[in-house]
């Protein structure tokens, strides 16, 4: 198994990303962990492969199953492909991390249905999810700075289609 302290990926060139742990599954499998990220390199059709993706996954890494896994993150092309995207999520996590963000459950009202769980942004700015589905609200001072455009009466922005107005109003 290699692990995040390991200098090296299987070809000895390139590093392995801090935070990253890389195994072989008794199945043959190429897996890796970023934090509670389960992930592993899946063989498709015509000799390609896939990112397949967990959560929280238990047990050693190289104990995990195919049946493990349960998200399709798109085709790979190699050992390569899957390293890097790997990679790719571990940096992404790191960045969020230095966010500073706050997770907290939540049980206030949105047009989408009852909130599960919020990320707060900043005081003030707080994307919600629900069992369906979910989005911003912006207290009525940082609604107010919102483009005239852009900006809608309550406050509520739709994670899908008008993100992008929490996000040019406070980048």
């Amino acid at each position: 198994m290699s692990t995040s302290p390991c200098p090296s990926s299987a070809n000895g060139q390139n590093p392995t990303p801090a935070g990253v742990t890389f195994a072989r599954t008794a199945e043959g499998l190429l897996v890796a962990k970023v934090g509670d990220n389960a992930f592993a390199m899946l063989p498709g059709s015509d000799g390609r492969f896939f990112l397949a993706s967990a959560w929280r996954l238990r047990g050693p890494m190289d104990e995990w199953k195919r049946s493990d896994f349960y998200s399709h993150g798109g085709d790979l092309e190699d050992e390569t492909a899957f390293r890097a995207r790997v990679a790719e999520n571990a940096e992404h996590q790191r960045q969020r991390i230095a966010l500073a963000r706050r997770e907290v459950s939540s049980r206030a009202s949105t047009p989408w249905g009852t909130s599960q769980q919020a990320t707060i942004y900043a005081d003030g700015v707080i994307c919600h999810s629900t069992a369906s589905h979910g989005g911003f609200h912006l207290d009525a001072g940082h609604n107010a700075k919102v483009h005239p455009g852009l900006r809608t009466p309550g406050g509520w922005y739709e994670e899908d289609c008008a993100w992008a107005a929490v996000a040019q109003a406070f980048p």
